[in-house]
């Protein structure tokens, strides 16, 4: 009986704690939507057209899946150079690729670079900031044609960090040309429809 009830114990907890986790999970993803709201609601922050900030109430999201919340190995690729990042104008980033992702998603394995800003890597704020950029399958249809970004921050211990798709954002120039956005590399090409995070319709907006 006391190994019943060990087990039974045992059994609670771990539900428990996985509940827990994906209540803050939900948490933040929903904070995350609310501060991208309010981002585009603020004239002095918005990247909307006049037109388009008029008519803004909120961006279309996806519902919530946790299942697209992965658990990825970043493996830090030691004194990679930098290069020249194309943009969607004329502008280029300097970047560098900090390493690499390994993960599964919809049951298949992914190893994608995650890249590192020369200009931000200086500064207090983002030193420790990394740029997920991808494209998936959904392009075209339910988002952005050229693909979202995710931002991350690396580990402050060990190899493990956490990508949540549900993060999953617009480049700037998807709402105005006024902008200059990082193409997403070819490597950074994921071969399945990712239906989490922002959607895309001009103006971005419910």
């Amino acid at each position: 009986m006391k190994n019943i009830a060990l087990i039974l114990f045992t059994m609670c907890s771990v539900y428990a704690s996985a509940q827990t986790d994906s209540l803050q999970a939900i948490a933040e993803i929903t904070a995350f939507q609310k501060n991208l709201n309010e981002e585009y609601k603020n004239r002095d922050e918005s990247p909307l057209e006049a037109a388009d900030f008029d008519k803004f109430e909120s961006h279309d999201f996806f519902p919530i899946d946790l299942d697209y919340r992965v658990n990825a190995t970043l493996t830090v690729t030691e004194g990679t150079p930098f290069f020249a990042m194309k943009t969607t104008t004329s502008r280029l980033t300097t970047e560098r690729i900090y390493g690499y992702v390994t993960f599964t998603l919809d049951e298949k394995d992914f190893r994608l670079p995650v890249y590192q800003s020369k200009n931000l890597m200086k500064t207090e704020e983002y030193a420790d900031y990394l740029f997920f950029p991808f494209t998936d399958e959904s392009n075209g249809k339910q988002t952005y044609t050229g693909g979202r970004y995710i931002d991350l921050r690396i580990p402050k211990e060990g190899d493990n960090l956490i990508i949540d798709f549900n993060m999953a954002y617009n480049p700037l120039c998807a709402y105005s040309p006024r902008y200059s956005c990082p193409i997403v590399p070819a490597e950074n090409q994921m071969d399945v429809v990712v239906p989490v995070g922002v959607k895309y319709e001009k103006g971005g907006r419910k």
